[in-house]
């Protein structure tokens, strides 16, 4: 019998502190993993996580003013050519890139004309951890992400979303939020 979360008997979500995101925690092994063990039920998971994590606004740092530090959010789609393909939300993840650049439009179309923000989104739609933050990632300088991705969000002004950025991780949208 699975959990609400959708997990598998004897897992649970549990909390990161030291890298604030959730984590997936065996009480029988102690075995710990970052993404959903087999057999989880990811539309559950989905839900579970959209509703108990997500968190509180992320504080400006003293050095992202002189530091040359901005805050992005992101919506991230992986496919199988990407360099872990798999998720919180899938355990193995077979779409083609062009299926996920496809996702990825779609979700680009609803925020572009109000019908959802990327936050919103990012919540249940990214394969990216940081979903259950509406997929803020903090504080970031240059050098601390991936090439494309932080030319992208340099690029940017405060409120402006990318176009579909291409890294080695998949396929994202990007939302510059300071």
């Amino acid at each position: 019998m699975q959990s609400t979360a959708g997990l598998p008997p004897l897992w649970e979500v549990r909390h990161s502190n030291s890298k604030n995101l959730p984590y997936y925690f065996n009480t029988s092994t102690k075995e710990s993993r970052w993404e959903p063990p087999s057999g989880t039920d990811t539309e559950a998971l989905k839900l579970y996580m959209a509703t108990h994590h997500s968190s509180a606004p992320v504080r400006s740092p003293d050095v992202s003013k002189d530091g040359g530090k901005i805050r992005a959010a992101h919506l991230l789609i992986k496919h199988k050519d990407s360099r872990r393909p798999s998720s919180w939300r899938e355990n193995e993840i077979t779409r083609t890139k062009e299926e996920a650049i496809s996702t990825l439009l779609g979700h680009e179309a609803r925020i572009r004309s109000g019908q959802a923000s990327l936050g919103d989104l990012a919540m249940t739609e990214s394969d990216c951890s940081s979903a259950r933050k509406k997929g803020d990632l903090g504080y970031f300088g240059r050098g601390d992400m991936q090439k494309e991705f932080e030319e992208a969000a340099f690029a940017m002004k405060p409120g402006e979303v990318s176009r579909v950025v291409e890294t080695a991780s998949g396929v994202h949208l990007i939302e510059r939020l300071e």
